[in-house]
């Protein structure tokens, strides 16, 4: 079986992409939702020892809260990072072992910066105009396009992520995005050999 990635910067369409994979038959492991479940069920006592136990409050995570305590500083960040990350991989690793498909997708917006792509097979990578991703962004989220810019703004670029992409999708509203889809498909599948 197969590890492939897919990532992309906030707005990208890497959940839309995702879901058209998902049609074809191909499971999809999404990394940031699995990590918000693991922070809520698993995490609590690492994550209230390193940040306050005030983080949690009836069992429930106060996100505010823990923004404000884990991106103060890089260190900090880094801190959550090295509790969260891990748990995701080991997490991840189950879920693989449960799936019987040629190949799987592994949707996570910080693969790169993570470093777990190195773990990975291959990687696509979601590109889309910034101006479209942050209509998109300000839309799903209801933000501003300052809030948009300034997540946009702590993540690689594009061009920063793009040496590391075995293939690209350009969801620019102008190319298929099924079209794409189906030629990496068929990449993947053509690969076995």
């Amino acid at each position: 079986m197969q590890h492939i990635g897919i990532t992309g910067g906030i707005g990208s369409g890497k959940t839309t992409i995702c879901n058209i994979f998902a049609q074809l038959g191909v499971p999809i492991y999404n990394a940031d939702i699995r990590a918000k479940f693991l922070v809520q069920h698993s995490l609590q006592q690492e994550i209230s020892k390193e940040f306050g136990a005030d983080i949690f409050k009836n069992g429930q995570l106060n996100k505010e809260l823990l923004a404000q305590r884990a991106f103060i500083s890089k260190e900090q960040t880094e801190k959550l990072n090295s509790i969260v990350h891990p748990a995701v991989e080991e997490d991840y690793k189950k879920w693989q072992l449960e799936q019987d498909s040629f190949y799987t997708l592994k949707e996570a917006a910080l693969l790169i910066e993570s470093g777990s792509y190195q773990k990975l097979d291959a990687l696509i990578l979601v590109l889309a105009p910034l101006e479209i991703r942050i209509e998109r962004t300000k839309k799903r989220d209801k933000s501003s396009r300052e809030q948009v810019l300034s997540r946009i703004n702590k993540q690689l670029s594009d061009e920063e992520k793009l040496p590391y992409a075995t293939y690209t999708i350009n969801n620019n509203g102008k190319e298929s995005i099924i079209k794409q889809i189906l030629s990496i498909h068929q990449q993947i599948l053509d690969s076995e050999g």
